[in-house]
């Protein structure tokens, strides 16, 4: 057993709760203890953590890093997972590494690349690896010509911000008029043009869209590890086909994020999405961050988290490959307890010691939704997601 890792996770997802949950149950039997900053005091990762602090609201780029850096100095950090600020952060990488920490990031540029939806498409495309057809709209009539050109190719039409992170702001165009079709049931994501139009005519600036065609499922999800050597460690790929959800290593996946992770410097945990178009499998996205369901991996025997901190500490996690597949499953929301009602105050002079001390002392709690994958009864999948959703207390 090696020396305490301190961890820390900035205003991540709610997911971020079981990738804690693998850290701590990690096959080295490693101490670890984690810390997590959120803008909101009942986000269910500052309840998982050993430690927690609020974060400011309204920092510019450059003051994010300077609260970063305090964080870490102060806290005694090991390795700091970004999500918020990733970019600004990876940029000053020397400073952190300066306080004795290490970041679970890709370089600056790398992340740069696939901040952009558009310039990302232009680079893949550089590497022989398909993307679907784009345009980037900014007005009414680039809007109007690019939904026309798809719908004549015989294609549906959508529309998401050329920057962004997940499903924000996606939505799929349809010719039928609004009507009370649209207000029955659950919110949908079709949209009828003429109010989309209406609505990019009134804006008061441009918009900055991509308007592609609609992508078919099954969407893959391949999560991969590089090394800061350039080297992949790890590629799994989750798939999901309406509610069930699946792994593969089938190569069509594979070898596509593979070549997109080691040829732009994915050093540490990625995230590259795949959909079909026609019979043909597209990229649609990467993410340049661990992914909200990489804690699905359990399924398959992997621990990803703890590989990737390994690797950000200069330790080798060598090839991570999956023992057996697991089970087809599905998602449904679990409970997790949450902070008292406010995070306690934390004097700026308190050291990390003094902070886990207090931090000792057990806190009411009151329940909150996260997800966890539920598979099929065999005892595989059972044991695992029983573990990811249990493990609260």
């Amino acid at each position: 057993m090696g020396s305490r890792v301190r961890v820390w996770l900035n205003r991540t997802y709610a997911e971020n709760v079981f990738f804690m949950d693998q850290l701590r149950r990690n096959p080295h039997d490693r101490a670890v203890e984690i810390h997590a900053t959120h803008g909101d005091a009942d986000s269910p990762v500052l309840a998982a953590a050993d430690t927690a602090d609020l974060e400011p609201e309204g920092l510019s780029p450059a003051a994010y890093v300077e609260f970063a850096l305090d964080q870490c100095a102060r806290r005694g950090i090991d390795v700091f997972v970004p999500r918020l600020q990733q970019a600004a952060i990876a940029a000053h990488r020397a400073d952190f590494e300066a306080v004795g920490t290490a970041l679970l990031a890709p370089p600056a540029e790398a992340i740069d690349v696939f901040e952009d939806k558009v310039t990302a498409y232009e680079a893949v495309q550089g590497l022989g690896i398909p993307v679907p057809p784009w345009w980037r709209v900014t007005t009414e009539a680039e809007l109007l010509a690019a939904v026309e050109e798809l719908e004549s190719a015989g294609y549906k039409a959508c529309f998401k911000p050329a920057a962004g992170a997940g499903g924000v702001g996606f939505r799929i165009i349809t010719r039928d008029p609004f009507s009370l079709s649209h207000l029955n049931g659950f919110p949908s994501p079709y949209v009828p043009l003429d109010l989309v139009a209406q609505a990019v005519r009134d804006a008061e600036e441009p918009v900055d869209w991509l308007v592609m065609p609609r992508l078919e499922q099954p969407e893959v999800s391949v999560d991969c590890l590089t090394g800061p050597d350039d080297r992949i460690r790890m590629a799994i790929g989750r798939t999901k086909n309406g509610r069930r959800r699946g792994f593969t290593l089938h190569e069509q996946w594979i070898e596509p994020a593979r070549q997109l992770a080691e040829s732009f410097r994915l050093h540490y945990l990625s995230n590259i999405q795949f959909r079909m178009l026609g019979d043909e499998p597209v990229l649609m996205d990467v993410n340049t961050r661990p992914a909200g369901g990489l804690h699905q991996l359990s399924l398959c025997g992997v621990n990803a988290p703890w590989a990737a901190v390994q690797s950000a500490l200069g330790e080798d996690p060598g090839e991570v490959v999956p023992r057996f597949l697991g089970t087809d499953y599905t998602v449904v929301s679990g409970l997790r307890p949450l902070r008292a009602v406010s995070l306690p105050r934390q004097r700026a002079e308190e050291t990390a010691d003094t902070v886990q001390e207090a931090s000792a002392v057990p806190l009411p709690a009151l329940p909150a939704q996260a997800s966890a994958p539920v598979g099929l009864p065999t005892a595989d999948s059972v044991s695992a997601s029983t573990a990811e959703a249990g493990a609260t207390a």
